[in-house]
């Protein structure tokens, strides 16, 4: 996806434009730095958000969860997701307490869940989340790979955001 064919989000464009990121790879770089992600889904007009550690290849987010739970029964449900990462998190002071702001890297996406069944793919997956916290190489147990699910995220658009970094 390049900066030229990225679908404008669902919710209109940034009204910010001096803090917009528009270059594609600033943001997968921030995509590939960030640990957690906030997974946003919805269901009969209630929202739920859940923090994940993920995995990003360029093209994908992927996490894995309990094969239970709300999170499977929403995206079993409904598989549209938004979802936001963000890096340098701190406050920039200023003499008024309106002005007061905060310093970041953000990113925020919209794509389609859908589940990874191969056990082949679930093994690739979960070696690229532990991954990006040991280089440690691990065996995954038959049984934990049975109640475990793992889901790719097509990413459909992003939009990026920075200030006081």
């Amino acid at each position: 996806m390049s900066p030229d064919t990225t679908p404008a989000p669902p919710f209109g464009h940034m009204r910010r434009k001096d803090r917009e990121i528009t270059d594609r790879a600033e943001i997968d770089a921030i995509l590939h730095e960030a640990r957690v992600m906030h997974l946003a889904l919805a269901e009969g007009g209630a929202p739920f958000v859940v923090p994940l550690f993920y995995a990003y290849d360029g093209e994908a987010l992927y996490f894995h969860s309990a094969k239970a739970g709300t999170k499977i029964e929403m995206l079993k449900k409904n598989p549209r997701v938004c979802f936001c990462v963000t890096l340098d998190h701190g406050i920039i002071e200023a003499e008024s307490p309106c002005d007061f702001e905060a310093s970041h890297r953000t990113v925020i996406g919209f794509g389609q869940a859908a589940f990874v069944e191969d056990e082949a793919g679930k093994r690739t997956v979960l070696d690229s989340i532990v991954g990006r916290f040991t280089p440690r190489k691990f065996q995954y147990p038959e049984a934990n790979l049975k109640t475990t699910a793992v889901v790719r995220i097509a990413v459909e658009s992003v939009t990026g955001k920075r200030h006081g970094v």
